[in-house]
């Protein structure tokens, strides 16, 4: 058994405009990592174009095609969707590539080609609600994987868990209603993009929100993940284990103050990887989502990568 990576380099190519912190040496910095030889085990393939089958898990036809007509046409095309979030050429196809290779990751996993897998890919998906693109990304990646997993391998429940600092409001909108998926989040609360509180809790209590204040720092974060959520997890079961990972809530990083190290992200991944073996014989598929200092994202994904490395050996 293997940890399989699924990246491509047209994600190199989406391009939110000059001093964006979302920027392609974010994957560059991540796939020089893991050029290191420690990484040389990882079973490396190309992220396939996602479909429209698969964006429809998510987001009604009319997100769709705003998406797809708002797309540049022009090598040097720009398209401002908000503040936020913007498209170039080749953001399209990026974005389709992360929906494919989270479905390809789950058949992978779930047929026993890989132990696990990690998808260094970009954009991120987790802020994309189902009719609306914000916080950098456009559609919801992990959670269409998440409804891909159950109508395509029958699953009875689907756990998708984020580590990333900011609340993934657009998972939790698309599996709100989804009660045999389970969303648990941590976060930095008050942030971008403004939810995530406690009380929202799920149509069937199928989301659990674990938030964070400023600068609480590495003890409440795993307080958060040992007391609430990861027993919370164990509670909802599951058949396989997707998550979120972002990894802006490190110090270093610009755009929050939880003050992470690497060594906080090597540990959510084995308590998580510990959880999946318990349940699903150690299922498990990873999204890359924040993370916004160069140096610090690349590390803190290497330590990621590695426990996947491990648990999948």
């Amino acid at each position: 058994m293997t940890t399989l990576l699924l990246t491509h380099p047209v994600c190199l190519t989406h391009d939110m405009g000059a001093g964006h912190p979302e920027q392609p040496d974010r994957l560059r910095g991540i796939l020089k990592a893991l050029e290191d030889p420690r990484f040389a085990g990882l079973r490396r393939e190309e992220s396939p174009v996602g479909t429209d089958d698969l964006l429809r898990l998510a987001h009604p036809e009319a997100h769709i095609r705003f998406i797809r007509e708002t797309a540049p046409k022009a090598p040097d095309g720009f398209a401002r969707i908000d503040e936020d979030t913007a498209m170039s050429h080749g953001t399209l196809e990026a974005a389709l590539r992360a929906v494919g290779g989270g479905a390809t990751a789950v058949d992978q996993v779930m047929a026993g080609k890989a132990k696990n897998a990690f998808l260094a890919v970009r954009p991120p998906g987790h802020h994309a609600e189902p009719e609306r693109a914000m916080g950098f990304c456009f559609f919801s990646t992990a959670a269409i994987a998440a409804l891909y997993a159950k109508q395509r391998h029958g699953l009875e429940r689907v756990a998708l868990v984020d580590f990333d600092v900011h609340h993934g409001n657009g998972s939790q909108a698309v599996l709100w209603s989804a009660k045999d998926v389970f969303f648990g989040s941590s976060h930095q609360m008050p942030l971008y993009p403004g939810t995530g509180a406690p009380t929202e809790t799920g149509a069937s209590g199928n989301i659990v929100n674990a938030p964070l204040r400023p600068g609480e720092g590495r003890a409440a974060f795993r307080e958060a993940w040992t007391s609430r959520i990861l027993p919370a997890l164990d509670h909802h079961g599951f058949d396989l284990l997707l998550i979120s990972a972002g990894f802006d809530a490190h110090r270093d990083d610009p755009l929050a103050q939880i003050n992470l190290v690497e060594e906080d992200f090597a540990w959510i991944t084995e308590e998580l990887c510990e959880a999946a073996e318990k349940r699903c014989n150690g299922r498990v598929v990873s999204f890359l989502e924040g993370g916004y200092d160069l140096a610090a994202l690349a590390r803190s994904v290497a330590a990621h990568v590695g426990v996947l490395m491990e648990a999948g050996a």
